[in-house]
C-alpha cells in the first residue's frame, strides 16, 4: 500500500486500536495532533491521532480536537519515515513546521514512542513512492 493512502491510514487505525500501550495512554493523556503532508503524489494529505476519553484512534482529517499540528513535506515525510531523516534532524531544520500547543508535544513524548509500533507495524507493507 502507497505510504498516507486511505488504505495506509486504514491499517494504522487497526494497529493503534489493537495497541495495548496506545489504550493504557489514552485512558491517563488527552490529546489530538494533526498531520499535514503537502505536495505528495496525491496532493496534500491530512490525518491525525486522537487520544482522549480512554480511547486512540487514528484516522484522515484533522484531530477532532487538535492541540498540535505539524506540516511538512512529502519528502521530509518520507525521509523520516524511512528513516534517511532523523525526526530531531527535521525539527532542527525546520523541515516539521509546529502550531497549537508545543507543550503537550513535550507532555506526549510517550505517546510517540507507542505509535512508534503502529508505524513498525505497518511498514513492511508500504511502499514509499
Amino acid at each position: 500500500m502507497r505510504y498516507l493512502s486511505l488504505e495506509w491510514i486504514e491499517a494504522m487505525q487497526t494497529e493503534v486500536s489493537a495497541s495495548e500501550s496506545m489504550a493504557a495512554l489514552a485512558a491517563t493523556h488527552t490529546f489530538g495532533v494533526t498531520q499535514v503532508v503537502t505536495d505528495g503524489p496525491e496532493g496534500n494529505v491530512i490525518y491525525h491521532l486522537q487520544l482522549r476519553d480512554g480511547e486512540a484512534t487514528f484516522g484522515p482529517g484533522a484531530a477532532p480536537n487538535e492541540d498540535l499540528r505539524m506540516e511538512q513535506s512529502w519528502d521530509t515525510t518520507v525521509g523520516i519515515a524511512t528513516g534517511t531523516i532523523p525526526a530531531q534532524e527535521g525539527f532542527i531544520k525546520g523541515l516539521i513546521k509546529l502550531s497549537g500547543d508545543r507543550q503537550k508535544m513535550v507532555d506526549n513524548i510517550a505517546v510517540f514512542g507507542a505509535l512508534e509500533s503502529a508505524f513498525a507495524a505497518v511498514r513492511d507493507r508500504t511502499t514509499y513512492e
